[in-house]
């Protein structure tokens, strides 16, 4: 009886072993950390968005390094694992295809596309036509990805992003919303000090070095001039940059702005057609290697400089 009774304990001693080894492999493959939801983020303002909502209830990670322009992404087999094995992609569908491939192969139901929660608009270059132009749609088309520019639709998928992180840690849910609603409040307030910031200005058109600025015009009625299209790394044909050096001298524009991930050889030859300076302008699709900053405190730096070069009082 008794050899009996050890045996039952040995088998069923062998059997929760088996179940622990059981739900470390299940853990690990839920991600890195077993207290924490692992979160991977295409770019910077994704990232921003799940930390700011997410937490020490998440772990993030930025699949574009800092410094990197995170459009023409290569993901290594490493970051392709990390989004295999992460519990939620946060990614914008069309940006970035390297991502796209790894989530259509990789991500299943665990990838969230904000493109789904706020529509994209219609891209454009920007510019007036003149008689006997072709106008200024050459290097425009398909849609504008650079939604988080205006405050108030980076808020609403804050608030997407919070119900999504819910489902996937359900003892956090509340956590997750009241973070997202002070980070809407935070961004509220960012919106509120670009309306009045800019509400009266000498000027309200903005030549670009690309046209990452659509919502941002669209949201403060600024009349965006890109110089290229939507893709920073497209060399402007030579009739573009005839359009956009006549546009920015009808303007009378000030400043030609370029950005901290792009060369800035080709704003610095239209300002010095047209007698004006360059300034960057930055559209925060990453953060720079040395920068201190976050999403809120570029936007800001964006409002100042924007002041400036529109003589805005």
């Amino acid at each position: 009886m008794s050899n009996r009774t050890t045996f039952r304990v040995l088998a069923a001693t062998a059997a929760l072993l088996a179940l622990g080894a059981g739900a470390g492999c299940s853990t690990s493959a839920g991600g890195a950390d077993p207290k924490r939801v692992d979160v991977v983020a295409a770019f910077y303002p994704l990232q921003f968005l799940a930390e700011r909502i997410g937490g020490d209830a998440v772990r993030v990670t930025n699949l574009a390094k800092p410094g990197a322009e995170p459009h023409d992404l290569e993901l290594n087999p490493s970051q392709v694992g990390e989004v295999s094995d992460a519990e939620l992609i946060v990614y914008l569908k069309g940006f970035q295809p390297a991502v796209d491939d790894a989530v259509a192969q990789n991500g299943g139901d665990r990838a969230f596309d904000v493109t789904s929660v706020q529509p994209l608009l219609d891209a454009s270059a920007g510019g007036h036509d003149h008689e006997g132009e072709e106008g200024h749609t050459e290097e425009s088309g398909g849609k504008d990805p650079h939604v988080w520019l205006d405050p108030t639709r980076l808020a609403g998928i804050g608030d997407q992003l919070a119900q999504r992180l819910g489902k996937a840690d359900p003892g956090h849910a509340a956590d997750y919303t009241a973070r997202a609603a002070a980070l809407r409040a935070d961004l509220t307030t960012l919106d509120g000090e670009f309306k009045h910031g800019l509400a009266t200005c000498q000027r309200r058109e903005i030549v670009t070095s690309h046209a990452a600025f659509g919502y941002l015009a669209d949201r403060y009625q600024l009349d965006q001039v890109g110089i290229t299209g939507l893709s920073p790394d497209v060399e402007p044909s030579p009739q573009r940059l005839a359009h956009v050096i006549e546009e920015a001298k009808e303007h009378q524009a000030t400043t030609i702005f370029f950005e901290t991930l792009v060369s800035p050889k080709v704003a610095e030859t239209i300002a010095g057609q047209v007698g004006a300076k360059t300034a960057v302008l930055d559209p925060i699709e990453g953060l720079a290697a040395d920068s201190n900053g976050d999403y809120l405190s570029v936007m800001r730096t964006n409002l100042q400089t924007l002041q400036t070069a529109l003589s805005c009082s």
